[in-house]
């Protein structure tokens, strides 16, 4: 049964959700520092300042190697354990899986406060390093969630069949499932790497002098004359956003096709 209260209250929570941020390219094309209403006029300056900003682009390249190294390294685990957890029967094995996936329920301030106390202990200096490692830490989770479904949805009888052809267990995985559950390994690797390019606290705590381009963003928000110039990165960086999602998207409900699974919902 419809209810016209629901509806009513999932168009505001959407309405809520995603206004700021279709004021973001409102103000990124507005002819003036000041972000008020009534608009001045349409420039496209703020993007001209931000592209020569020499900073942004040392963050923007530092975030480039955090997030591309984290998506690999997060990946490469979520195979290993999905793998595990589909196929593999062992002891504590719903214990294990659950260590992994708490990254998805503690809060990331309390995880980047321990990282930090840890590495501070140990004498890890504080660098792209330890964000990378934060990073691998809160997107395994989301890596190993993505693949589970690719790897559950596989038949078996693809396996067994190799099996009873004369391979080995490393020729069939490499040669039957690793190319099944592709699609779900390109969309780990997209979904981590937007998880990564946008998060900010762990990367704020271990980043040390090492500038990354969440923290670079909000140190720019103190200035009043740079927030046009943010404004009109982070209308690129939706854009950005949105697209790796979509595309995200699209090899889960491809890999989920290609299996024959049903498909119970997704990013988008």
């Amino acid at each position: 049964m419809k209810s016209p209260g629901l509806r009513a209250y999932a168009i505001g929570y959407l309405i809520f959700l995603y206004a700021p941020i279709l004021l973001l390219p409102i103000f990124a094309f507005n002819d003036s520092k000041i972000i008020a209403f009534p608009l001045s006029g349409f420039t496209t300056q703020w993007f001209g300042e931000m592209w020569q900003d020499a900073q942004l682009w040392s963050a923007l390249k530092n975030s480039m190697i955090i997030s591309g190294t984290t998506a690999i390294l997060a990946t490469g685990l979520g195979i290993f354990a999905a793998r595990a957890s589909t196929r593999y029967t062992f002891p504590a094995k719903g214990g294990l899986i659950g260590l992994i996936m708490l990254p998805l329920v503690l809060p990331e301030m309390i995880v980047a406060m321990l990282l930090l106390v840890v590495f501070l202990a140990i004498s890890v200096p504080l660098s792209i390093f330890t964000v990378i490692l934060g990073h691998v830490l809160i997107t395994t989770p989301f890596s190993v969630a993505i693949l589970s479904s690719a790897f559950q949805s596989l038949d078996k009888s693809f396996e067994e069949a190799a099996y009873d052809l004369g391979e080995g267990p490393v020729s069939t995985f490499r040669l039957i499932i690793l190319p099944l559950v592709m699609p779900g390994i390109i969309s780990s690797l997209l979904i981590c790497f937007t998880i990564s390019l946008d998060e900010f606290i762990i990367a704020y705590f271990l980043s040390g002098s090492d500038t990354v381009l969440s923290a670079y963003i909000y140190g720019q928000f103190r200035f009043p004359a740079k927030v046009p110039a943010m404004l009109a990165l982070g209308t690129i960086l939706v854009l950005v956003s949105v697209m790796l999602l979509s595309i995200a998207e699209f090899f889960r409900r491809r890999g989920i096709a290609k299996t024959g699974g049903k498909d119970t919902g997704g990013f988008l």
